[in-house]
């Protein structure tokens, strides 16, 4: 089952529980998701998982910074519903890789590389997204690359 579709099927539980949380953030994501298709290719176009990961991750990204911005303003009741979204949303990313896991692929994408200093970095991130479809986002991918070329 497609991410879209197993979204549409969440959607409907969540109304059939009236759970108020869930339904407004997959209303949310799904109107995300629609608005980057049309900006990729048309009304018509339909995102296949991958581009409907990115959409999440972003959506994520989004939520996690009006928390910092809540809490740095003394709003924790808003930090809360945003961080119970980025709850549901989590649900629909792949399961993430451990960092040691994100170590290992590191060195392993830079020996195949041969990649040498900083200067590589690029090149070894292109293999690492590739590799790790989805599964560790760009932040801890960067942060391994950079130790790891020193």
């Amino acid at each position: 089952m497609s991410l879209n579709d197993q979204l549409t099927t969440d959607m409907k539980t969540a109304m059939k529980a009236k759970d108020k949380v869930a339904l407004g953030t997959i209303r949310n994501l799904k109107s995300a998701i629609k608005n980057s298709a049309i900006e990729q290719g048309g009304a018509d176009t339909l995102l296949d998982d991958t581009a409907v990961i990115a959409v999440i991750r972003k959506q994520i990204k989004q939520r996690q910074d009006s928390i910092t911005q809540y809490n740095d303003n003394g709003r924790p009741e808003l930090a809360e519903i945003e961080q119970n979204e980025v709850n549901v949303l989590e649900n629909y990313l792949p399961t993430q890789l451990s960092a040691e896991e994100v170590e290992a692929l590191v060195a392993e994408t830079i020996s195949e590389s041969s990649a040498s200093s900083k200067a590589d970095m690029g090149k070894v991130m292109g293999l690492m997204q590739q590799k790790t479809d989805g599964r560790a986002d760009g932040k801890t991918i960067s942060q391994a690359v950079m130790k790891a070329l020193g």
